[in-house]
């Protein structure tokens, strides 16, 4: 949002408070022309007099809009905390017993996300009480689909999700687009059954699995990647490790730090 709209909707607020005080019984659409005049008069003289208000109402205003986007988000992760944290058809990794789960949404054409990929190995590594869980969700593009739809196909053969692990670590961390080309290619370096991979490819097991990602991602209001869900918190974007590390702790302990 810009200054001026900001500027605009803090005087349309305050010409609303002061039609409120006016005299009781009389309403905002009941004032005359030379009344309305005068108004804007007395909101311009005021904002002028008083400029700081502007910063304190804008203030309010994302902290109150911040708050309820909170509040939306941990209300959404409650109504689909099975699909999130324990569907069948998600790639498990860590601590299966966390006392914290760590669920990424991704996607292997994602620049952000290859650099988050360290932050997530990062805290698999330091952290042995975290449950990580990593969700398929291709948004750009058809090279973005043909490699989750791999990726789903190398989940439903290896369930320890080591193999996976290498497989994720090799096609994000990859030069150039990520396609279906790469992706077996990928798959075919760790050591999978390529035969198999194949056949899982056209099954119906691939598709029903993104579209859980998807339907997921849009109850949870996301709209970009990386994305994360923490706990009962819905995190957007590469925050980075520092930030990551503090929703943890936050969801494990109620403290930044435990």
């Amino acid at each position: 949002m810009t200054f001026r709209p900001r500027l605009l909707a803090a005087a349309t607020g305050l010409a609303a408070l002061l039609a409120f005080a006016a005299p009781q019984g009389l309403r905002a659409a009941e004032f005359s022309t030379p009344q309305r005049g005068e108004i804007e008069s007395i909101v311009r003289e005021y904002l002028i007099a008083h400029p700081e208000v502007l910063q304190e109402a804008m203030t309010e205003l994302e902290r109150r809009q911040t708050a309820a986007e909170s509040e939306k988000h941990k209300s959404a992760v409650k109504d689909n905390a099975q699909t999130i944290f324990s569907s069948p058809r998600q790639v498990n990794l860590g601590n299966p017993d966390g006392n914290v789960t760590f669920v990424e949404f991704f996607d292997y054409n994602c620049g952000y996300c290859k650099r988050a990929m360290t932050d997530m190995l990062t805290l698999i590594k330091d952290d042995p009480k975290l449950k990580v869980v990593l969700k398929e969700f291709p948004v750009l593009g058809p090279g973005s689909v043909e490699a989750a739809q791999v990726a789903v196909a190398v989940r439903m053969q290896d369930k320890t999700g080591k193999k996976y692990l290498e497989f994720h670590q090799k096609l994000l961390g990859g030069r150039g687009q990520a396609d279906k080309a790469h992706a077996l290619a990928a798959a075919k370096d760790v050591g999978l059954d390529m035969a198999r991979l194949e056949k899982d490819l056209a099954g119906p097991e691939v598709k029903a699995t993104l579209e859980e990602s998807l339907k997921l991602a849009e109850a949870l209001g996301l709209n970009g990647t990386p994305s994360y869900v923490i706990g009962s918190d819905v995190v957007i974007g590469a925050v980075g490790l520092a930030a990551l590390q503090e929703k943890i702790n936050t969801n494990r302990c109620g403290k930044a730090t435990c």
